[in-house]
């Protein structure tokens, strides 16, 4: 399975709850971190629930 880097490059402050907790979910805890994950459906539509929060680092 591939992987993916995904990359917080906006704050959570403002953010509603469960998109924080999507966050964290995602091991992204502070600004600007990169975590890798396999590139699966769960983490993907993930991802696609905090896009205007995050990257996809290549």
């Amino acid at each position: 399975m591939p992987t993916i880097k995904i990359k917080q490059v906006k704050s959570r402050i403002g953010a509603p709850a469960d998109q924080k907790r999507t966050l964290d979910a995602l091991g992204l805890r502070k600004l600007n971190r990169v975590v890798e994950h396999e590139s699966t459906p769960s983490i993907l539509g993930m991802v696609n629930k905090v896009r205007h929060l995050v990257t996809i680092v290549e």
